[in-house]
């Protein structure tokens, strides 16, 4: 059973999506569900979400989060604010 969450943010022009992998653990799919919501009603911005049950390979499970165009510029605050709820220190790639 997995017990960290992982995460990658994907950015391109006029699109930011943040996948959060929490695997087979419901405490940690809780975790995501809580952060996710908890920011929604902060910001008042909806990304779109993608729940990703694998039921062929549980450890993969989790959700995706996208913006597109409009709200671009707010996305990155968005996904920091879930990051930072759920504890996760991002790493540049530079």
């Amino acid at each position: 059973m997995r017990d960290t969450i992982e995460a990658h943010i994907r950015m391109e022009e006029r699109y930011e999506g943040l996948t959060l992998i929490f695997g087979d653990n419901s405490k940690l799919k809780k975790e995501v569900f809580e952060a996710v919501e908890s920011t929604i009603e902060e910001t008042g911005l909806k990304p779109e979400i993608f729940d990703n049950p694998d039921r062929d390979n549980p450890e993969k499970e989790g959700i995706y989060l996208e913006f597109h165009e409009e709200v671009q510029r707010d996305a990155g605050d968005f996904f920091e604010s879930i990051l930072h709820k759920l504890n996760i220190t991002c790493e540049r790639n530079d």
